[in-house]
């Protein structure tokens, strides 16, 4: 068998990447999903739309690779990690749509817990109090949807983040996941790596319908003959999106770090087997566990929205087609005309943590283009990295030698000109971009050999593109300015 594959369930869509042993893309297929938008602050998903769209991007991608399902060594999963998901194990189909780590409707709740108890919980986890995390969803749901209580009663509810929906549909009933998603969920204890009772106490959350916490690099179960693979293939790699890119591009020892470009912005430092509680806005994270070794912990500087004020500048604004246009308009003018964008629609993240925070555009004036503003969402994208970066240094005492990145918006030239300028490092590009599904495609084929080790994943990373720092730019200096003080006019809008 001298394939390994990939699924990768993203914010906005579903891919399935066929990759030979050297790392390279030999087949895929993708599909975008809906967003769906009850209300201001609400984003949701459609668990039934995702399941079917896994299955259209599985036999997409086996067929553009001219393979069959059982010439897959195996399967690696990599996800959206803190949407959740609930369903009925009878009838196979979700309770309610999923709700989205960008959905902020839980805020309310968590501003009733008292100081101690949100410092019981930031200590076990790692995490921020937040609404992004899992925790407060699944309280959400089992407070809010009769159908979900119900289910509870009647001991036929399993609830998840998206990694748990999918293996339990493709192999007909294992409800699992592994650490790194279940260190997002608010519920996991960093040090025991199991569901915590006092955290589950917390969340009003039964230890019954949650799934069993596994290594990120196993085999959990295997797939259904007359599921989408059509044959019996055994699943063996499950990493949250962020951690599963930290293994694509090789980022296996302490100190060593990578930030990927999506929707949100996600920069993570590897700190080897040290819990670093971070002093400085950052989350602790799982990085990654394999198999039986000792799990391996990072730091994360996590951006609520940088690919998607893109996607906000084509589909609210529309004063761009597609995506790519946003380069050529934001090359056409030589800077952003004094124009700063701060993109916080669901309040800020990483290292701010403000919940009260909203987007705005400041510096307009009469001369102001689209083009200016194009190029303000590429700097804000710049400018929210350095702010997460900087942090990171800070909790660390590691000084970034270079940034790797990933992600869609690196194929964006400026952008990343723009990064290397306001960090003013170098900023590489490996060959293969698609790290996320590269990094479960890894996991997978160190759990059933396909893979011998951690060695000959870290041979087969080789650099594309290195952008090199221009000493002489303003936008580390003038420029960062700006934008703290842009910042500083986000906050306290939210009531």
């Amino acid at each position: 068998m001298r394939f390994i594959g990939s699924l990768d369930q993203g914010t906005s869509s579903t891919r399935f990447i066929v990759f030979d042993e050297a790392g390279s893309i030999v087949g895929q297929h993708q599909q975008e999903h809906r967003q769906i938008l009850p209300k201001a602050g609400w984003v949701e998903h459609d668990a039934a739309e995702i399941w079917e769209r896994t299955k259209g991007v599985i036999q997409g991608a086996l067929k553009a690779a001219s393979i069959k399902g059982g010439d897959l060594a195996g399967i690696g999963i990599t996800n959206q990690r803190e949407t959740t998901v609930v369903w009925d194990k009878v009838s196979g189909e979700p309770l309610s749509n999923a709700i989205v780590w960008q959905d902020t409707r839980t805020q309310d709740f968590l501003n009733n817990l008292s100081a101690d108890t949100k410092s019981k919980i930031t200590h076990k986890t790692g995490l921020a109090i937040a609404p992004y995390f899992s925790g407060s969803k699944m309280n959400w749901f089992i407070k809010n949807v009769p159908a979900v209580a119900d289910a509870i009663k009647a001991g036929t509810a399993l609830i998840g983040t998206v990694d748990s929906w999918l293996v339990w549909n493709l192999t007909g009933g294992t409800h699992v996941t592994d650490v790194t998603n279940a260190s997002r969920t608010l519920l996991m204890d960093l040090e025991s790596l199991d569901w915590d009772d006092d955290l589950l106490k917390i969340f009003e959350v039964p230890r019954s319908i949650l799934p069993k916490i596994c290594s990120s690099s196993e085999i959990y179960g295997k797939t259904l003959a007359e599921g989408p693979i059509g044959a019996v293939v055994p699943i063996a790699g499950i990493l949250g999106d962020q951690q599963a890119a930290m293994v694509g591009q090789a980022c296996f020892e302490r100190g060593e770090s990578k930030t990927t470009y999506g929707t949100g912005n996600f920069a993570l430092l590897n700190t080897g087997e040290e819990i670093v509680r971070s002093k400085n806005g950052l989350l602790t994270t799982v990085c990654f566990k394999f198999g039986n070794e000792k799990a391996r912990y990072a730091l994360e500087g996590s951006v609520a929205v940088t690919g998607s004020a893109v996607q906000w500048l084509r589909d609210q604004l529309g004063i761009i087609k597609s995506a790519p246009e946003i380069e050529e308009l934001a090359a056409s003018v030589p800077d952003n005309g004094g124009v700063y964008f701060v993109p916080a629609f669901s309040g800020l993240f990483a290292p701010y943590w403000r919940n009260d925070a909203r987007g705005v555009v400041v510096g307009l004036t009469r001369a102001a283009t689209k083009a200016h503003l194009a190029r303000s969402a590429l700097e804000a994208i710049c400018y929210q990295t350095r702010d997460v970066l900087d942090a990171m240094s800070a909790d660390s005492g590691v000084k970034l030698p270079e940034m790797r990145v990933d992600g869609g918006i690196t194929a964006n030239e400026l952008c990343m000109q723009m990064q290397a300028d306001i960090m003013q490092i170098d900023v590489v590009r490996p060959k293969i971009i698609e790290t996320t599904a590269l990094g479960a495609a890894y996991a997978a084929g160190l759990a059933t050999g396909f893979y011998k080790d951690t060695a000959q994943l870290r041979a087969n990373w080789k650099e594309a593109k290195r952008w090199r720092a221009n000493t002489a730019s303003e936008l580390p200096k003038t420029g960062l300015a700006n934008w703290k003080r842009a910042i500083e006019r986000t906050l306290d809008w939210a009531k």
